[in-house]
């Protein structure tokens, strides 16, 4: 197959008319000029120029494939420009998969700041209710790069962005809302709104509960940590939901566990060398967990 340096070489002759001044223009020396003419009609088969008393001149052959040649280095051209845009941060595509209770509080500064100060990089945006489904994008190319909690199985690279807080949502005339921080054992035998089975939290808010002496109950189960706080906060039961997934209007009382329970918040990817990769996790890094003050506030308070 031709090398682009070959057609470059082509292009220049004819287009300079001359093999000692196309030369010039490439910085090559005449015989290195002419060896890349001479592979390139061996393996056309064919010369591709005609040489005169006075400069050079394509072939019905150099004419036939002087097009297609200058198309390729066009082509070439542009993978140049685009691979530098993309390692700068301006073009590509970025798929992310992300922690469906992150979206709007972790991710959507960042991907607001991304699409007004990187309009060329189409971003994808996947939701999970898994850790380890968010594992399972990255190992099947279907992402490029995940946040949420720390997978259990993921043995790759793994950055920290915070640590987020799971709190008991309840109703504010609820029996523990008069308690300022609330024990895990406090929570047996009363209704919980629980997790489908389908959602990674749920088998870990029970492994946590086991491991502190309880059981939760699931009087109904979701798979949305934002609509179990606000089904408890309606008087369904009490439900743990982690800080993310929590609203400046949610209007039912939050408490902190007692002791706290936490959970680490990560960015992960199979390919950290990507340059898109390295900034949006780099970004997100620096954007951190928040948690509104309103809800500080409200975890703050002591029962009256």
């Amino acid at each position: 197959m031709p090398t682009l340096r070959a057609l470059e070489c082509l292009v220049a002759v004819v287009d300079a008319g001359s093999i000692t001044e196309a030369a010039a223009r490439l910085h090559l020396s005449q015989p290195a000029l002419s060896h890349q003419i001479g592979a390139l009609e061996r393996e056309l088969g064919t010369p591709v120029l005609e040489r005169l008393p006075r400069g050079v001149r394509p072939t019905a052959a150099g004419r036939a494939v002087l097009t297609d040649a200058r198309t390729a280095l066009a082509a070439a051209e542009r993978v140049v420009r685009t691979g530098r845009a993309v390692a700068g941060g301006g073009e590509g595509t970025l798929r992310i998969a992300c922690a469906e209770t992150m979206t709007a509080g972790l991710l959507a500064p960042v991907l607001r700041a991304w699409h007004r100060h990187r309009p060329g990089v189409l971003i994808t945006l996947t939701e999970t209710t898994s850790a380890d489904a968010l594992a399972g994008a990255l190992e099947a190319g279907e992402a490029d790069v995940a946040v949420g909690p720390r997978p259990s199985r993921w043995t790759g690279p793994a950055e920290l962005v915070g640590r987020e807080e799971i709190v008991v949502a309840l109703a504010v005339d609820h029996p523990l809302a008069a308690r300022a921080a609330v024990p895990m054992a406090a929570l047996a035998g009363i209704p919980v709104v629980h997790y489908h089975r389908d959602n990674g939290l749920g088998g870990w808010l029970d492994q946590e509960a086991a491991r502190r002496g309880a059981v939760l109950e699931a009087v109904m189960r979701t798979k949305q940590a934002a609509t179990a706080a606000q089904l408890a906060a309606a008087g369904l039961g009490v439900a743990l939901v982690p800080t993310t997934a929590l609203t400046r209007t949610f209007a039912g009382a939050l408490r902190r566990l007692k002791p706290a329970l936490h959970r680490d918040v990560v960015t992960f990817t199979a390919t950290p060398s990507d340059s898109l990769v390295r900034r949006f996790s780099s970004d997100v890094r620096h954007r951190g967990l928040t948690v509104p003050g309103v809800l500080l506030d409200k975890l703050s308070a002591e029962a009256r």
